[in-house]
């Protein structure tokens, strides 16, 4: 699911720190593919020169990352290069002796496995109840091809269903209890405002001044709020190699045994989670949520303006660092634009391919990254729109992958592509800069990207995890489902009649992927499952629950500044609840919250209560039910983490979900709103609305499989016990003759006895 919220007013920062000094967000080498057996010494000697390829590379100059909130060290910077290279020659020196003891760890590992490849192929928010829809008319046939041959199951997902929750208990196969996401959000403890709730990232602690300039010592500390142990490092730790591309919450990447490339909550190059620029002659009249909108003239027929980058904490007087532009308006449809070293040219409705461009932070320090440029309109107003600066792939500035040479490794193979993790910019859609063929190319071309990833992947692990998450069947739904429902509000017009089938297209180019996919994993050792971590439903009316709790006297507002974002206008002496981000409700608790009143024995009563008012909400107006369910998180998650958690998660019914303006802390005058955005699909609702798919290349014979179960499956059918603290259960896959072993399971739990009882974990 993409970000719903103001990108520029997410706090990338520790949710329990002080944020008043830091409000807004602000190399050892191994294999570059892994084989086991035999193939290890042409997979090294090829890591070994693709690894001295890259060090060559990164050594031409100094990159930082000096950004609001956010920074890599200079001096740091300037010794990567020797820290490398000496990793380096380590590599070389050493790998006849690591070749050695992976050779027989691997013929270890896998002598216990049932399979040589287990290939996951992630598409993010696939809905059952359409993908039989369109198999039933003989769309999909790949797909059809793929249940017939196996298996195809509904799975059940996380409560939330969020897609930073889903793929976080898919990936460490446990509950959120456990993991520690509940929602894209969390809240500040010490001042009520939002906070990213997978990363925080710091500037390094200590600096030395000379003159004008501050060098930071150190490096930045950029934390991965997730916790928990990712199931490919089990694998891993077997000697089991893994190849992971894109799958949310994974960033900054952790060491293993494989290749990563994160995805979800990596920030563009400014620290945000992008930040689109909307360049114009027309008047400025309004605030685009995500984005920014620059004032241009025109002096005949040429424009300037510039790029604006992350902050320049090199300098005392700081500020945002600037890559200046120029465009010359040739004819109505073509223009011609200069930036950097660089001449490209423009033409109307086309994206340019992705432009390097560089931030001078002084003392010769050079930030890099790359956009792309898509010109609107010459006349009568001029309109160009370009993307969120993201990370250069080629050179990163942030580490994105492990190793660090992964990314360099993939650009150099494929061309630069999009490192931002919510890289198709739904804010642009729906401040109707991006019409629907705009914002599609944006998830064409990311698909495409991935898919080059995914295939070289699939060509070279032939043994071990395979894994990759598509985004664009979630983007996709999330902004036209208006088209396949005829009750949505933003139904009639909006868009181009020509896009109202883009849902149909895009299960049918996903049929083609799957189909692409089978081809790759056509041979009787592989296990091929395609899932999706949650489903799809509409969302055609938001509803305030900061007005309901208002309504319930549960929260106090004060007449002044009652419409400011951040709950800026809540009485805390006389407020229990508030509704922060999109899970749920948080509870003002005495010693827990800066201005709690609830003592904390009385808590678990409370949320009761708020359950117990919240389930079957009605909408009179719409005659409908609202609200199915809600749930006291302390009962339905287990784990260290799950005090961590929302106090209620709210199962919305279909059609529901919180309003744009609750979820950012904004209280409105009304509890139900039309929602006539173009993101008119979501799955934020009661798990039992949206669960996802599962489909299997053999039969499976478990029932009612869980998200947290394919993690498990992989580590059983690999041979590998699973760790008793893992909520997911190994699911019953035939061999490949179609017989089930007679156990039921290989190995079963790592600690030999019977599962615990279980939670409910929402699904």
């Amino acid at each position: 699911m993409a970000a719903t919220l103001n990108r520029r007013d997410i706090a990338c920062d520790d949710p329990n720190g002080d944020q008043s000094k830091n409000p807004m967000c602000q190399r050892e080498m191994i294999e570059i593919h892994g084989k086991s057996g035999n193939s290890d010494r042409r997979i090294l000697a090829r890591s070994i020169a693709m690894g001295l390829l890259c060090l060559l590379l990164i050594g031409d100059e100094a990159h930082a990352y000096i950004g609001p909130g956010a920074g890599f060290a200079i001096g740091s910077s300037m010794i990567a290069f020797f820290l490398a290279f000496l990793s380096g020659l380590a590599a070389i020196f050493l790998w006849p002796l690591r070749w050695f003891i992976r050779f027989l760890r691997g013929r270890r590992a896998l002598s216990q496995a049932r399979i040589q490849r287990f290939v996951v192929l992630g598409l993010d928010g696939m809905e059952p109840t359409l993908a039989e829809k369109y198999m039933a008319e003989g769309r999909l046939p790949n797909l059809e091809k793929l249940k017939n041959q196996g298996s195809f199951l509904r799975l059940g997902t996380t409560a939330p269903p969020l897609s930073p929750v889903a793929w976080s208990s898919f990936l460490t196969c446990s509950n959120p209890g456990k993991h520690n996401i509940f929602d894209f959000l969390t809240r500040n403890r010490r001042n009520y405002l939002p906070a990213l709730s997978s990363v925080s990232i710091h500037p390094p602690r200590r600096e030395l001044k000379l003159g004008r300039y501050r060098i930071p010592l150190g490096k930045a500390d950029i934390r991965l709020l997730r916790k928990g142990k990712p199931f490919w490092h089990v694998l891993g730790e077997h000697g089991i190699f893994s190849n992971v591309i894109r799958v949310p919450i994974t960033f900054p990447p952790e060491r293993c045994r494989g290749l990563v490339l994160s995805a979800m909550c990596v920030p563009d190059l400014r620290g945000s989670q992008g930040t689109f620029s909307y360049y114009t002659t027309a008047a400025v009249h309004e605030e685009h949520i995500g984005g920014e909108q620059i004032h241009v003239t025109r002096d005949g027929d040429a424009i300037r303006s510039h790029l604006v980058g992350p902050e320049n904490g090199l300098r005392e007087d700081g500020g945002a660092m600037c890559c200046p532009f120029r465009i010359r308006i040739d004819t109505p449809d073509q223009a011609t634009l200069t930036v950097g070293r660089e001449r490209v040219a423009l033409t109307r409705g086309e994206y340019t391919d992705w432009i390097v461009v560089e931030f001078k932070a002084g003392l010769g320090i050079k930030v890099k990254g790359i956009c792309q440029f898509l010109l609107i309109k010459t006349e009568p107003e001029f309109e160009l729109y370009v993307t969120p600066i993201q990370i250069d792939p080629d050179k990163p500035a942030m580490p994105i992958s492990y190793p660090s040479v992964y990314a360099t490794y993939l650009s150099k193979m494929q061309g630069r592509y999009a490192t931002l993790g919510l890289a198709e910019d739904t804010w642009g859609m729906n401040a109707k800069i991006l019409d629907d063929d705009a914002f599609l190319h944006q998830c064409l071309e990311a698909d495409e990207e991935r898919e080059d990833m995914f295939f070289d992947a699939l060509e070279k692990v032939k043994r071990g995890l395979c894994v990759c998450v598509f985004d664009g069947t979630d983007r996709i739904q999330h902004m036209f489902w208006r088209y396949i429902d005829a009750e949505h509000p933003a139904h009639a017009g909006q868009a181009e009649p020509q896009r109202r089938d883009a849902i149909r297209e895009l299960y049918e180019r996903m049929d083609d992927l799957v189909g692409r996919t089978m081809a790759e994993c056509d041979d009787e050792n592989t296990v091929l499952m395609v899932i999706s971590d949650h489903g799809f439903a509409s969302f055609r009316r938001g509803i305030d629950l900061n007005v309901w709790l208002e309504q319930n006297g549960y929260l106090t507002l004060n007449a002044e500044g009652r419409e400011d974002k951040y709950l800026a206008a809540v009485d805390w002496s006389k407020t229990k609840a508030y509704c922060l981000g999109l899970a749920g409700l948080w509870l003002n608790i005495k010693g827990r919250e800066a201005n709690g009143i609830v003592d904390p024995s009385d808590a678990d009563a409370l949320r009761d209560e708020i359950c117990e008012k919240l389930a079957g909400l009605r909408d009179e107006e719409k005659g409908k039910t609202a609200i199915n369910r809600a749930f006291n998180t302390q009962k339905i998650y287990s784990g260290p983490y799950k005090t961590e958690a929302p106090d209620v998660v709210v199962g919305y019914n279909n059609g529901y979900r919180v309003c744009w303006e609750a979820a950012i802390g904004q209280p409105t005058n009304a509890l139900f709103h039309d929602n006539t955005k173009a993101w008119s699909g979501d799955h934020c609702v009661d798990p039992k609305v949206v669960p996802g798919v599962l489909f299997c290349n053999r039969k499976i014979k478990t029932a009612n499989p869980r998200l947290l179960d394919i993690g498990t499956t992989a580590l059983d059918m690999f041979g590998v016990g699973v760790p008793s603290v893992m909520d997911g259960r190994p699911l019953e896959v035939a061999d490949a003759d179609g017989s089930f072993p007679s156990n039921g399971h290989v190995n079963g739990r790592g600690n030999g006895k019977a599962t615990k009882k279980r939670h409910a974990h929402g699904a």
